[in-house]
């Protein structure tokens, strides 16, 4: 694969690097775009995904460095300025960080949680990507015609046909993606279009654990991705339950200044 795109001097740009702004920056052109046909205010949603990029990737350092804890204490810059991070840290300080933005400005946030998450898998997907042309979040050795060989990768084994779970991941990402951007032509209820993403992503992760070399340790049997997971997906099966059960959700079409969740 190819770690890096292309290098004039000393200026080096990493394909990783790439893709992952590539996807942001396609990720805040459709939220934005969805953002002005839901007549929904494009100057907050610019502001909280500016939010949700860097406390996404506050988080994910953060849970990165808190599973490599001991290799931190040791050596915390190489740790530090490695290129780890674990997405699920990513996830839930970017979306703490909205909703803190949501109750500052009285704005319903599960109305832009709805909004964003089409955007996420998009970028997620991308970032997928980059982490093929990387070779890390790499799969179980295969005999399968399928299988990737990797020849120059500082984190996947080279020389052995392996899963290429970052291609299965990024395809995953994409069909969430647009699996949540129908869903959302006929969501009635305000925070289900959220709710599915947490269904699916999280059930999608869980099954591509099975396929890909754990590198983040075990809770019991699972890996610990698999446990979050899981949390991710009980998240979202709550989130559905209480939309539809609850005399407070709020409905698609109703004109209210911000969420009752969120007062």
């Amino acid at each position: 694969m190819r770690v890096v795109l292309f290098s004039i001097g000393k200026f080096t740009v990493y394909t990783y690097g790439l893709m992952i702004a590539i996807g942001v920056i396609l990720a805040v052109v459709m939220v934005e775009q969805r953002a002005k046909k839901k007549e929904l205010d494009a100057d907050a949603v610019f502001m909280m995904a500016i939010l949700a990029v860097i406390f996404g990737f506050i988080g994910a350092k953060i849970l990165y460095v808190l599973q490599n804890f001991s290799s931190f204490l040791e050596s915390p810059l190489s740790v530090l300025g490695s290129s780890g991070f674990l997405l699920f840290g990513g996830i839930v300080l970017g979306v703490l960080a909205v909703i803190v933005y949501c109750k500052v400005k009285h704005v319903s946030f599960l109305r832009y949680f709805d909004l964003m998450m089409p955007s996420v898998s998009l970028a997620q997907a991308f970032g997928r990507i980059g982490c093929f042309f990387a070779g890390c979040c790499y799969g179980h050795e295969t005999d399968a015609w399928w299988g990737i060989t990797f020849t120059d990768s500082t984190f996947a084994p080279n020389g052995v046909s392996l899963i290429p779970t970052q291609l299965i991941s990024a395809v995953g990402n994409f069909l969430i993606m647009l699996a949540l951007l129908l869903f959302a032509k006929r969501a009635k209820k305000v925070g289900d279009v959220g709710a599915l993403y947490l269904v699916l992503y999280g059930a999608g992760r869980f099954c591509v654990e099975f396929l890909r070399e754990n590198q983040h340790g075990w809770v019991g049997p699972l890996t610990t991705d698999q446990v979050f997971s899981l949390v991710c997906l009980a998240a979202g099966i709550l989130l559905f339950v209480r939309n539809h059960k609850s005399r407070e959700a709020e409905n698609y079409g109703e004109e209210k200044v911000y969420s009752v969740w969120m007062q």
